[in-house]
């Protein structure tokens, strides 16, 4: 049996978020590889933030991080793909600390190219990567998850019920990919359903409790999967429903596509509809998130040790 390997870490893997609205063309230009968008599209984004006063993404990723660091007992990375702290950058880091073996955890639970794998793309880099990975390429349906979702669905959605009166139905979500990119193979759209299976049969929601769909579609053109927020929302309050639930489960912490997309925009398109709308919590620093990424690290140090 081989030793473990001589210096361990691991590298959370995340999207990225710039500091202030004056930095949105620049980071707009890390998330479509350099390909100019039209300038009402940008102006759009900054709109957005700016009514959001900044994304607290990276903040509840180094809290994560620090979460995790403490729990685990070995160093724990963060790098970005689209912000600083770049994913290269942290790699380098990571060297020059000594790592010699590093597990890479997505943050994005469920797997596609357009996110999870841009993550391992920039992650390698033109020459590889100086040290050994072991790179999670999905973890959308583990328990610990699940019952993290779980127990912010509850908790939220028992509150809305009171309120409302009787149950309000629950919309799933998950941030929308090209259609041609679930067309291609990926396994995005099947992962993400079935994460919100999971969690509804762990909060014990019956089949007509709840429904699923795609939000913050692409703005700059081509078909992207749905159905959307705004149609479900549409279709529920033809049922007669005048209130609903949003449970995010693609989404780990509070970032522009929930508190712009959710807590402006789609309430703002329910109330014009005499639609009320709740959300439930985002997980950010939930103690169960940091055991789910904790035992996900454990199980991947375990086969190291074994091997």
């Amino acid at each position: 049996m081989e030793s473990r390997p001589h210096k361990l870490g691991v590298i959370l893997l995340a999207h990225g978020s710039p500091d202030k609205v004056s930095e949105i063309p620049e980071f707009l230009l890390q998330v479509t590889g350099g390909r100019p968008l039209p300038p009402q599209v940008v102006q759009e984004v900054q709109h957005r933030y700016g009514l959001i006063g900044q994304s607290p993404l990276t903040c509840w990723t180094f809290e994560q991080r620090d979460l995790l660091t403490r729990e685990l007992g070995i160093p724990v990375y963060v790098g970005m793909r689209n912000w600083k702290p770049y994913i290269p950058d942290t790699v380098q880091a990571m060297r020059q600390d000594g790592i010699t073996h590093a597990i890479a955890v997505c943050l994005a639970p469920q797997n596609s190219r357009t996110s999870v794998g841009l993550y391992r793309r920039a992650l390698n880099g033109e020459n590889g990567v100086p040290f050994v990975v072991d790179f999670v390429e999905s973890w959308h349906d583990h328990p610990l998850l699940v019952s993290a979702f779980a127990e912010k669905l509850l908790a939220g959605w028992d509150r809305a019920c009171v309120e409302y009166g009787s149950k309000v139905p629950v919309i799933f979500t998950a941030h929308s990919v090209p259609q041609r990119t679930i067309a291609e193979g990926d396994p995005y759209e099947m992962q993400a359903k079935h994460t919100a299976e999971l969690v509804a049969a762990e909060a014990h929601l019956l089949v007509d409790d709840w429904t699923f769909a795609f939000q913050s579609q692409g703005m700059s053109g081509g078909a992207w999967l749905g159905p959307t927020v705004e149609d479900t929302i549409v279709g529920l309050k033809g049922k007669g429903n005048s209130g609903v639930f949003i449970q995010p489960i693609g989404f780990l912490c509070d970032h522009v596509e929930i508190l712009y997309d959710i807590d402006i925009g789609f309430k703002n398109f329910a109330e014009e509809r005499g639609v009320r709308l709740w959300r439930a919590e985002s997980l950010n620093a939930a103690p169960m998130l940091t055991a789910a990424l904790a035992s996900l690290v454990r199980s991947r140090i375990d086969v190291a040790s074994r091997t």
